[in-house]
């Protein structure tokens, strides 16, 4: 319910702590922002944050789609760049206009990992693990004609890829794929992981 999000909100942002939501509506935004000035909501992502500190980013990871309207769900990459992880996004590069992908391929050089979020079929995890030789991590959205059975034929398509070095989240998990994202970033820069981040500030404090 919002008034429980709202508490939790000033609960950790009273601690000092930053905090980060998705899937919020307009009305929990507006409710939260009320209680807390600063709060942000991204209206495409629906992600709901509050963040006071200035984050040192390092790394990078790519995230694309297949098409616009995988838009909202990549958009929750947010939560890659919310801990400190730079993000470049592709969109509407789906395998339907391959050269779309191919004319960008130069920008995934030095990435520690690879987002792809696409629906209908779920073709461009395949193919861009296939042009790629860092981690992919494949995103299926419920977003499709038919018989995509509200994702579940880009699941699956995702799941059977013969390309090697793919890892897939479940149907609209931008945020889980963000997250993983992140960790892999970290380690490939020879950072530490989030819980030994949060770990320490907690000494700190």
């Amino acid at each position: 319910a919002t008034p429980h999000l709202v508490k939790i909100y000033q609960t950790l942002t009273a601690e000092g702590i930053d905090v980060l939501g998705t899937r919020a509506s307009r009305e929990q935004y507006e409710a939260v922002k009320e209680a807390i000035p600063e709060a942000v909501w991204d209206e495409v992502s629906r992600v709901l944050k509050v963040e006071k500190r200035d984050r040192k980013r390092i790394g990078r990871i790519v995230v694309c789609t297949g098409g616009t309207a995988d838009v909202p769900v990549a958009e929750e990459a947010q939560v890659a760049e919310f801990f400190g992880t730079n993000v470049t996004r592709f969109y509407d590069v789906g395998v339907a206009g391959i050269h779309r992908l191919l004319s960008n391929m130069k920008a995934f050089q030095g990435a520690s990992c690879v987002i792809a979020v696409a629906g209908m079929e779920g073709a461009l995890a395949g193919v861009v693990a296939g042009l790629v030789d860092v981690p992919v991590i494949a995103v299926p959205t419920s977003v499709g004609y038919g018989a995509n059975f509200g994702g579940l034929s880009a699941l699956l398509t995702m799941l059977n890829s013969c390309a090697n070095g793919i890892t897939t989240v479940n149907i609209d998990n931008g945020y889980g794929a963000a997250y993983v994202a992140t960790q892999i970033n970290r380690l490939a820069c020879g950072g530490r992981h989030l819980s030994e981040e949060v770990v320490e500030e907690e000494k700190d404090e």
